[in-house]
């Protein structure tokens, strides 16, 4: 329909990038939680690969905290590194973007 053309401005405002952001990381913390009760019922259990990709997808801060906040996955070297590896690097990227 003619009028209801949605510019990508609009998507990506500042404000829903931020919005996005802050629900992609409070997924990362939750997912963190659920799979450390798992871990502790011996249920099936949320793939590495997954925590990752919450990771990659914006949401480091989230599973970095939950990481350490039920103290899950911390024996475990790809974790200790490579989580807040993912996201140091996107916040230098986004820094980069922003400003450069």
């Amino acid at each position: 329909m003619p009028g209801n053309e949605i510019a990508i401005q609009e998507i990506f405002s500042t404000r829903n990038i931020i919005i996005y952001f802050v629900v992609i990381n409070i997924i990362g913390f939750l997912i963190m939680f659920i799979d450390k009760q798992k871990a502790k019922r011996g249920a099936w259990r949320i793939p590495e690969k997954t925590l990752f990709i919450i990771t990659a997808l914006g949401g480091g801060i989230g599973t970095t905290a939950g990481m350490y906040a039920f103290r899950h996955k911390t024996q475990k070297l790809q974790f200790i590194v490579g989580l807040p590896f993912i996201t140091i690097l996107e916040i230098i990227l986004a820094i980069y973007w922003i400003f450069f």
